[in-house]
């Protein structure tokens, strides 16, 4: 910290020196919770925390150490009373007619989507941003919730955040054996109880691009034909709020069941989770407005769709900058 130990900043001072890392905080408290929601309260708890101690800061280690120690701790405090948030694949089989939880649980709360604009890093460096878009993937983070929150801490600092061991320890209040005997453990857990991460050939940003394109034109038309060829035999959807999810033939039926007839849907091209092909949806009303529904989150192939992830949640549009109501008027 560029600053003499104990020394007190004004607030411009210390804005020079932690608002550059806001971003990368913001993604590090969303892959520990799985909520942007929740991520971003947790981030703005961060900087007030840093801001009051300050003070204090000794400088034996980064800025950047320092305010992963706050934020991580921040996350472990908040994930003491609160479950992990699945996805719906990760509650039972495809086809499944079930309750989200066991009665009398607590609803469930899901897993939501980020947007990429929120966590990209800005200095536009390509290795960087290849790292935090892999990293943010929806199958990882869903993955990251099987993990008890410890041992999901110190995955994420080591293998994604690539802090050593003594540095982990030192963010977490431990020691480097305890780290390494963590990290073992979290990643033998992740292998064995977390649902199968998709293994599909990442596709080129325009190839992405493309099959989201094709998507959304076949939802636009209610072209189901067009929108059965582009999902692989292997599809799988997921419709949150629902806890029932589909794969197969009963993924691409219902698929096509929800294209309504031309002109009922409109969606805009966006990015979440590092994933390039994902939409805003937004829905026409019985006055014919087109009002929000939800993000579409596709995991595709260069030239197929091997997911479909809908968070039907209108409230999710304005997080990613969209308005509530579609801004173009319907064509003719």
């Amino acid at each position: 910290m560029a600053q003499r130990a104990g020394a007190t900043l004004d607030s411009a001072e210390f804005a020079t020196l932690t608002e550059p890392f806001r971003r990368e905080l913001l993604a590090h408290c969303y892959r520990m919770l799985g909520s942007v929601d929740e991520a971003e309260d947790l981030v703005q708890e961060t900087y007030l925390r840093a801001w009051r101690s300050h003070g204090g800061f000794e400088g034996r280690s980064s800025v950047r150490t320092w305010l992963y120690q706050i934020a991580t701790n921040a996350c472990l405090t908040a994930l003491r009373h609160r479950s992990r948030r699945p996805l719906p694949s990760g509650l039972g089989g495809p086809g499944e007619d079930r309750e989200p939880v066991p009665e009398p649980g607590p609803p469930v709360s899901w897993l939501q989507p980020v947007p990429d604009a929120l966590v990209t890093p800005e200095s536009g460096d390509p290795a960087a941003v290849a790292v935090s878009r892999e990293s943010l993937r929806l199958a990882l983070i869903a993955s990251l919730q099987y993990l008890p929150a410890r041992q999901r801490a110190v995955l994420i600092l080591r293998d994604v955040l690539a802090f050593s061991a003594d540095e982990s320890a030192a963010i977490l209040g431990t020691t480097a054996v305890a780290v390494k005997s963590s990290l073992q453990r979290a990643r033998a857990r992740l292998r064995d109880a977390s649902p199968a991460a998709e293994r599909v050939a990442e596709p080129t940003e325009p190839e992405a691009r493309a099959v989201l394109d094709r998507y959304i034109t076949a939802f636009e038309n209610a072209d189901a034909a067009a929108l059965q060829r582009l999902l692989r035999e292997d599809a799988t959807l997921e419709l949150l709020p629902s806890p029932v999810w589909y794969a197969g033939d009963e993924a691409a039926q219902t698929a096509v069941a929800g294209l309504g007839s031309p002109g009922d849907w409109r969606m805009i091209p966006t990015g979440a989770n590092g994933q390039p092909a994902a939409a805003a949806a937004y829905r026409r009303g019985a006055d014919g407005a087109y009002l929000a529904y939800g993000i579409v989150v596709l995991t595709a192939t260069s030239t197929a769709i091997a997911r479909i992830t809908v968070f039907a949640d209108p409230a999710l549009l304005a997080r990613f900058g969209f308005p509530p109501v579609h801004p173009a008027p319907a064509a003719g």
